[in-house]
């Protein structure tokens, strides 16, 4: 059996490209991201992230949360516990389209915006939440703590 304890952390994005979007961000700046927000981990972590288009997107939040809309990402966390000391932490699914028009109408970079949807949806793979405005508050501190981090500003007060 494969120790991972005190060891750095080892991460595996697999990515995929279902979008037909021209200002994607390129696999290295979303394992950037992933791997910023993941900085206090320690063995061997996998993550899914997707990349799609409005109807994927709608399709995905109408069968897992009653939403028939796009949204710009869905967190899918995986089982706790995987064997052999590898973590498989869950998938996102970000979709271009909506990020791209969220950073226009709030006169955000782009790159600033596809890094904050990045670590916001890792945040939860990994159980944070902001159902309650405890826990939002804590999510989003720990956000803005990473975008800074990454060298951008906090995306709410934008």
């Amino acid at each position: 059996m494969k120790r991972t304890h005190g060891r750095r952390l080892q991460l595996a994005v697999q990515m995929q490209i279902a979008s037909r979007s021209r200002r994607l961000p390129s696999a290295r700046k979303v394992r950037r991201w992933i791997k910023s927000t993941l900085a206090t981990q320690r063995g061997t972590r996998t993550i899914g992230v997707r990349l799609v288009d409005r109807s994927e997107s709608r399709r995905l939040n109408a069968t897992y949360r009653s939403r028939n809309r796009p949204t710009n990402v869905l967190s899918f966390p995986a089982p706790a516990r995987q064997p052999g000391g590898e973590r498989l932490l869950g998938d996102l699914v970000i979709c271009a389209p909506v990020v791209a028009e969220e950073a226009r109408a709030q006169g955000k970079e782009i790159d600033a915006h596809w890094a904050h949807l990045v670590v916001h949806g890792t945040l939860h793979l990994l159980g944070y939440g902001h159902e309650r405005p405890r826990a939002a508050r804590a999510m989003e501190a720990r956000e803005v703590r990473i975008l800074a981090r990454l060298g951008y500003s906090n995306p709410y007060l934008i």
